[in-house]
């Protein structure tokens, strides 16, 4: 059992039989009356998201979840399929299910999948993806301001808010939980 201080960003936790992750997370001291916190789940099974506040001495159920790698075998129809990387079981998962994060993915991709009750209920990517960049736009001669960026195509055709140094052929590394460009990959 998690008590409300427990309830960090990405904790999973269980209520009325349901996993949740926590979202956003909000503690409040209210003096001699104890601690509030507010936070916003997400729930695991149908991707709702929902506001709960828990009060001083709640406790809160841990979700039994176990992880296992899989691997990303193709995509069709907006459903994603992959493999256990174990036993060969073959599942899969709806493209909206995955988000953004699902036009990172390219065949043969390493992720994590989460199971609760012995099923599928998400399945993430890491943290940092490389990807290689398929089109990018040459650079405007006097556009030296290090700030500026460009929309630059990867592998998997999704576009990516670049550096105006990345090149074609450049692999970088995208945030899966944003979408965004981290940095180029040194070779």
């Amino acid at each position: 059992m998690y008590s409300i201080t427990d309830l960090k960003k990405d904790t999973i936790i269980q209520m009325d039989g349901v996993p949740y992750k926590v979202v956003e997370y909000n503690q409040k001291q209210m003096g001699r009356g104890g601690s509030i916190v507010n936070t916003r789940l997400k729930n695991l099974l149908d991707g709702s998201v929902i506001p709960k506040t828990f009060k001083g001495a709640d406790k809160v159920e841990e979700a039994d979840v176990s992880l296992q790698k899989v691997q990303f075998l193709y995509e069709d129809g907006g459903k994603l399929f992959f493999m256990n990387e174990q036993t060969y079981d073959q599942f899969e998962v709806s493209s909206d299910s995955m988000g953004e994060s699902a036009k990172l993915l390219k065949d043969g991709a390493t992720a994590t999948a989460q199971l609760f009750d012995g099923r599928v209920i998400n399945v993430e990517l890491p943290i940092k993806v490389p990807l290689k960049v398929t089109e990018a736009p040459d650079v405007v001669k006097g556009d030296t301001q290090s700030t500026v960026m460009k929309v630059a195509k990867l592998e998997t055709g999704a576009e990516v808010q670049v550096p105006i140094f990345i090149k074609t052929g450049d692999v970088i590394l995208v945030d899966s939980r944003d979408g965004s460009y981290v940095e180029r990959q040194k070779t």
